[in-house]
């Protein structure tokens, strides 16, 4: 059967939201899906080795450090920044409860603690502000040269810019990160202790 049959042409809230969650995880972690993924997002723009730019270590504050995200910093970041996604709205404990057998209510519901948590979480941890000024559904001309990693064509891509169509999602720009210190000798790769009742 052809693939493209297979897809539909919308998916629901709710699969989407499964999606996209196990689609950060997977780039977090593994090169080569984030590669794939990046292929599809703009397959001209997949660079032939990954652009690693070198940046002073974040300067350390009392509570915090704020760093701009960037692809040098490397797993701990990730690790530390999935870890508190868990802690606050219990991300891990979603993606890994098999939900096969729940009602949509129960998955909503479900949804909508792990949503408060980890959109409180994302809020403390980091800026976050849109990539593009307009509104969605707002006239926009790229001339040549616009920055191929800001912006993913969809729809009828033929030609060379300018281009002009419709936006139909602004985007998001990780602006600063904000994280809490790593403690020594702390294991990154814990994103949560076990726990005992006693």
């Amino acid at each position: 059967m052809n693939s493209q049959e297979d897809t539909p042409a919308e998916l629901p809230f709710l699969t989407r939201l499964w999606f996209a969650l196990v689609c950060l995880i997977r780039v977090l972690f593994d090169p080569r899906f984030a590669a794939r993924a990046w292929s599809v997002r703009a397959p001209a723009a997949l660079p032939a080795a990954p652009v690693r730019p070198s940046l002073p270590p974040p300067a350390a504050v009392a509570t915090s450090a704020v760093t701009k995200p960037t692809p040098a910093n490397g797993a701990p970041q990730a690790l530390q920044l999935l870890s508190l996604l868990q802690r606050e709205g219990r991300l891990v404990d979603f993606l890994e409860q098999d939900i096969t057998s729940f009602s949509d209510e129960d998955v909503g519901a479900a949804a909508r603690v792990v949503h408060q948590g980890c959109r409180e979480a994302l809020r403390k941890l980091t800026t976050v502000e849109p990539v593009r000024s307009e509104n969605e559904g707002a006239n926009v001309t790229l001339e040549a040269g616009f920055a191929v990693s800001e912006v993913k064509l969809i729809g009828d891509v033929k030609g060379t810019p300018p281009y002009r169509g419709t936006l139909r999602h602004r985007g998001w720009r990780a602006a600063e990160l904000h994280l809490p210190e790593r403690i020594e000798g702390h294991d990154d790769s814990i994103l949560a202790p076990a726990e005992v009742e006693l």
